[in-house]
């Protein structure tokens, strides 16, 4: 379990050569941008998070459609280019390694909005389908 905070990127664009926006400590192009170019799929559902925020950052809808299971994604994901996403921490995980079937992330992310600061902590469900991790749902506490 990893408790790493991110820095916003300027205009949401990113170096491949930069740190990864999900705040794993490797370069982009060795982090997340595979997954979110499709290139590979994520071996883990914390994995599958981290480029998922990721895709946030970038604003990448078809990712986010890609890696949300088809019985979940809604019809339209509310993106907004104005948003400067400021971190990740990732606090706990259960199953989603590698041999599992179902896993279980909960995480705060923190962005900023037309000047609103907002924190998002969610416990968020994953599960394996087409044999690859997808994001199922998510529950918001305050």
């Amino acid at each position: 379990m990893q408790d790493n905070d991110t820095k916003a990127m300027k205009n949401n664009k990113k170096n491949d050569t930069e740190g990864c926006p999900c705040g794993n400590q490797k370069p982009y192009k060795e982090c997340c941008q595979p997954y979110v170019e499709q290139l590979e799929n994520p071996a883990t559902a914390e994995a599958l998070m981290r480029s998922r925020y990721t895709a946030f950052v970038l604003n990448n809808e078809d990712y986010l459609r890609f890696s949300w299971h088809s019985d979940t994604c809604p019809k339209t994901i509310h993106l907004d280019a104005e948003t400067k996403w400021l971190g990740l921490s990732i606090i706990s995980t259960e199953g989603g390694r590698v041999s599992d079937e179902n896993g279980r992330v909960e995480f705060v992310a923190r962005y900023k909005n037309s000047g609103k600061a907002v924190r998002i902590h969610e416990n968020s469900r994953f599960t394996r389908f087409e044999d690859r991790w997808v994001y199922l749902d998510g529950k918001t506490s305050d």
